[in-house]
C-alpha cells in the first residue's frame, strides 16, 4: 500500500472519515425540508432556459463574465432592494458556490495567521473552524436577545486599539443568528455601522437565513445603513431553495469586490444551477419562500413541544423566530460532546455546543436542526435523545440521590402493602 503520509506537509489536515450515510434521527447540517424542494418548477425552469440560452454553456461565465450569470445578479439586485433595503448594482454582486465559498474568499483576501477577528461569542461552526485553521485570534462578543452586545464590543475595540491591534473585520449573523436564533435590532444595526466607521473596521454580514423569518418583519440589512462601503454582505439560496444547488453570493462595493474576485479561481460556480435559479426566481421565489416558512414554523413548534414534553426543565431554549435550528442550553454537568458520542451510536446526531462557541461556555449546549426530519422523526428523535440524556445525567452525585429516592419509594411501597394486608 502506497504510504501517502510520508508525502504530506507537516500541517496537512487529518484524513476524512468515510461517509456511511445519515443517522436515523439527523439533527445536524443545514438540510432543508424534502417536501418543499420545488422540483417540478425547477425542472420547467431548466427546460426553458436551456432551450433559450443553452449555447452559452460553450463559454466559461455564460457570456456574463466572471461574477456570475447576469440575469441571476439582476434578480438579486431587485430582490435585495425589496427585502433587505440594499441598493446595489449587478457589478457589485459576485455569485459563489454557497456561502462557505464566500467565507473562504473573504478570509483569503483579508486574513493571515495571527490576525484578529471580532465574532459573536456563539457562532456558526463552519466560521469558527475556518478561523482556527487559519491561526486567527477570535475575540468573542456576548449576544443579547436583540443581537451583539454593542457596549461590550466597543470596550473590546478600545482595548485592542490600546494594544495596537486592529481587527481585520467584524463578523456577524444579524438575522436568525446561527446558532442562537436571535435577530439584531435595527438600533444595534445602526450602532454597529457607526462603530465600524469610528474604528475603521469592515463588517462581514452573513445573512443567509434572513429569508426564513416566520412572522416577524425582516429588518433592513446592516449593509442598508452603509453609505461608505464598510460592509461585505453574504447571502445564499441554500436555505431558501435547496442546499445541494450550492449557490450563494457576495455583495460589496467594487473597490472591495475587485480585490476578492482574483481569488475565485474555479472558473465560475455551477452554470446550470445559476441559469435554473434565475428562471425560477423571476416569478416564483417569493411564493415558494412564503410556503417554506409555513412548513418550517410547524416543525419549529413540534421540536419546542417535544423538548418541553420529554426534557421538561432540563432543556432551556429560546423559541426560534425563523430558520431551521434551535439552540438548547442543558445543565452544566452535561458535556454535549460526550452526549454526541453516546447518541450517535443510537442513531441520533446533534451539534455539540463547543463547536459553535468561541469560549468554553458552550460545552453544555447543543444545536438541533429540524429542517429536514419529518414531524414524526422530530418527535421520536427528541424523545430518544431525552432518554439518552437522562441516563447520562445519572452522574455519581445524582446516582446517590437516585438510589436514595428509589430506596424511599420501596420503603413506602412495603409500608403500604403491609397496611393493606393488615386491613380486615
Amino acid at each position: 500500500m502506497f504510504d501517502v503520509k510520508s508525502f504530506l506537509h507537516s500541517d496537512a489536515l487529518g484524513p476524512a472519515v468515510e461517509w456511511k450515510g445519515y443517522p436515523k434521527f439527523n439533527f445536524i447540517g443545514g438540510h432543508n425540508d424534502n417536501e418543499n424542494i420545488p422540483v417540478i418548477s425547477l425542472k420547467e425552469s431548466i427546460d426553458k432556459v436551456i432551450l433559450r440560452e443553452g449555447k452559452t454553456l460553450a463559454k466559461y461565465g455564460l457570456e456574463s463574465g466572471p461574477q456570475g450569470y447576469l440575469p441571476l445578479r439582476t434578480f438579486l439586485s431587485n430582490q435585495l432592494k425589496n427585502s433587505a433595503t440594499i441598493y446595489c448594482a449587478e457589478r457589485e454582486i459576485l455569485i459563489v458556490s454557497g456561502s462557505l465559498q464566500a467565507l473562504d474568499l473573504v478570509n483569503t483576501t483579508f486574513l493571515r495567521k495571527g490576525d484578529t477577528v471580532i465574532i459573536e461569542e456563539e457562532n456558526y461552526g463552519g466560521t469558527i473552524s475556518r478561523l482556527k485553521k487559519l491561526g486567527v485570534n477570535m475575540v468573542g462578543i456576548p449576544l443579547e436577545k436583540d443581537g451583539m452586545d454593542i457596549n461590550y464590543l466597543e470596550k473590546e475595540l478600545k482595548k485592542l486599539e490600546s494594544e495596537n491591534k486592529k481587527p481585520r473585520y467584524i463578523y456577524t449573523i444579524p438575522t436568525i443568528q446561527n446558532p442562537t436564533g436571535t435577530v439584531m435590532s435595527v438600533e444595534k444595526r445602526r450602532a454597529l455601522i457607526e462603530i465600524s466607521k469610528k474604528f475603521g473596521i469592515p463588517i462581514f454580514e452573513d445573512d443567509c437565513y434572513a429569508d426564513l423569518l416566520y412572522e416577524k418583519e425582516r429588518p433592513p440589512a446592516i449593509k442598508s445603513f452603509d453609505d461608505e462601503g464598510y460592509v461585505i454582505y453574504c447571502g445564499s439560496f441554500s436555505k431558501s431553495i435547496a442546499p445541494a444547488l450550492r449557490v450563494g453570493y457576495l455583495v460589496a462595493n467594487w473597490n472591495i469586490l475587485s480585490r476578492i474576485l482574483p481569488y475565485k479561481t474555479d472558473a465560475g460556480s455551477g452554470s446550470l444551477e445559476q441559469m435554473a435559479l434565475a428562471e425560477f426566481c423571476k416569478n416564483e421565489f417569493n411564493d415558494h419562500v412564503t410556503k417554506l416558512r409555513v412548513e418550517l414554523k410547524k416543525k419549529s413548534d413540534v421540536i419546542c413541544n417535544a423538548l418541553d414534553k420529554y426534557f421538561g426543565s432540563t432543556a432551556n431554549y429560546q423559541k426560534p423566530d425563523g430558520g431551521i435550528f434551535i439552540w438548547v442550553d442543558m445543565p452544566e454537568n452535561v458535556d454535549t460532546s460526550k452526549l454526541y458520542d453516546v447518541a450517535i451510536k443510537q442513531g441520533v446526531a446533534i451539534n455539540p455546543g463547543h463547536e459553535w462557541s468561541v469560549n468554553p461556555s458552550g460545552k453544555h449546549k447543543m444545536r438541533l436542526c429540524y429542517g429536514n426530519p419529518t414531524i414524526q422523526e422530530i418527535d421520536q428523535g427528541v424523545k430518544l435523545l431525552a432518554e439518552i440524556t437522562n441516563r447520562k445525567l445519572l452522574t455519581p452525585v445524582n446516582l446517590q440521590a437516585y438510589y436514595l429516592a428509589v430506596s424511599l419509594l420501596l420503603s413506602l411501597t412495603r409500608h403500604n402493602l403491609t397496611e393493606h394486608c393488615d386491613t380486615p
